[in-house]
């Protein structure tokens, strides 16, 4: 196991004694759990013949998308999201396997059951991540590093997998955290380091900061969390619209949202922010159809029904665009998921500027009380 010790301890003092992050300074003890290449994972661990080869879950041909990669295919460059085709030119020996939803759902199930052994504060955010509040544990263990340690020794005998954990004491940070030791491993940033651990980090660390906007960022002399600590929010205002806030708060560890045990899904969703803008109607139609493999495979996982599509794009100068589209009834399959999503970017070619960014989403969906659809940001769900 693995633990960043320049941020350490469990969220405790010198003295062995836990600071106080409660309810009465304000902060709180989060835990950002996130499973090692879940779903690959999962196929590794049932069958031994994929144990320590590169392994992609999706389709392997046509418009096929890597839906997750194991670690032994990250290192030739795969990525979940990337087109079959592409991942498989990175990695000849590449081994594609079909999904199986019913092995994930029942793998998520078991380590939700260890979360709530801990907590009944609990965020899913997918079946292989979630937040969780243990300010006050269930077991009065108290130290929140230690409960992370535990959750992640129970997952490994109950499920056979790893996971990394980030201990920190608001969302923001522990998430970051929990992705700076992967796979198998810790990190803990305790109160008063979350400034300073910021500051050290490269931009691309910040979630949603895609290829363009880092290449934008350094443009503009913004390299690490530092850099962007140094402009004042009339700066990020002007450079980056509605982002500035989050990237104001950001970069000073700076996280006000609570663990939501019971927050309701408004929506389901995906997108690809690209290394090159795009503009042509091929270029658009091709991007468009790997979005639709993504997004359905998702909306099958979460087994989500809804009525609206939204298809959104935002272009090269951070402004977004959305067009959206609700039938009478649920979606019915997959086939007019991406029939409504073709006429959606019909209806705005040709673009008047080239895109850095597209994605699509299922909303108003059974159970959604609220009449509309939220609209969607893209990934400033860090607000």
């Amino acid at each position: 196991m693995t633990q960043d010790r320049d941020h350490n301890a469990s969220l405790t003092g010198e003295d062995g004694q836990e600071d106080a992050p409660n309810q009465a300074s304000g902060l709180r003890k989060i835990i950002h759990v996130d499973m090692d290449a879940f779903f690959a994972s999962v196929e590794q661990r049932d069958d031994p013949a994929l144990r320590g080869k590169p392994v992609a879950v999706g389709g392997a041909g046509g418009r096929g998308v890597v839906a997750a990669a194991s670690y032994e295919a990250r290192k030739f460059g795969v990525r979940s999201a990337m087109p079959s085709v592409t991942a498989k030119r990175l990695c000849p020996d590449l081994i594609f396997v079909r999904h199986r939803f019913d092995a994930y759902k029942e793998a998520s199930r078991q380590i939700r059951r260890v979360f709530e052994h801990y907590t009944p504060h609990v965020e899913p955010l997918s079946l292989d991540e979630a937040y969780l509040d243990v300010t006050d544990d269930l077991l009065g263990i108290g130290s929140a590093t230690r409960i992370a340690d535990l959750i992640r020794q129970e997952i490994r005998v109950k499920t056979g997998l790893t996971a990394s954990a980030g201990v920190s004491y608001n969302k923001f940070l522990a998430k970051i955290a929990s992705d700076q030791n992967k796979p198998d491993g810790v990190c803990v940033i305790r109160p008063g380091q979350g400034a300073d651990f910021v500051a050290t980090l490269p931009i691309r660390r910040f979630h949603g900061v895609g290829p363009k906007a880092e290449e934008k960022m350094k443009r503009l002399g913004i390299a690490t969390g530092a850099d962007l600590a140094a402009k004042d929010i009339d700066f990020l205002r002007a450079n980056f619209g509605s982002m500035a806030g989050y990237l104001y708060r950001a970069a000073r560890g700076i996280d006000l949202r609570q663990v939501s045990a019971h927050r309701t899904r408004k929506s389901v969703g995906g997108e690809r922010t690209f290394s090159e803008d795009i503009s042509s109607g091929a270029m658009l139609r091709e991007t468009l159809e790997n979005i639709i493999d993504i997004v359905w495979e998702r909306i099958e996982r979460s087994q989500s029904k809804g009525r609206t599509i939204t298809l959104k794009m935002k272009f090269n100068d951070f402004k977004n665009m959305t067009r959206s589209k609700s039938l009478t009834s649920n979606v019915a399959d997959r086939d007019e998921f991406a029939e409504v999503s073709r006429a959606l970017l019909a209806e705005v070619v040709p673009l008047p500027k080239p895109i850095r960014l597209m994605g699509l989403t299922l909303s108003n969906l059974e159970g959604d009380s609220e009449p509309k659809p939220k609209r969607e940001d893209g990934q400033l769900s860090l607000l």
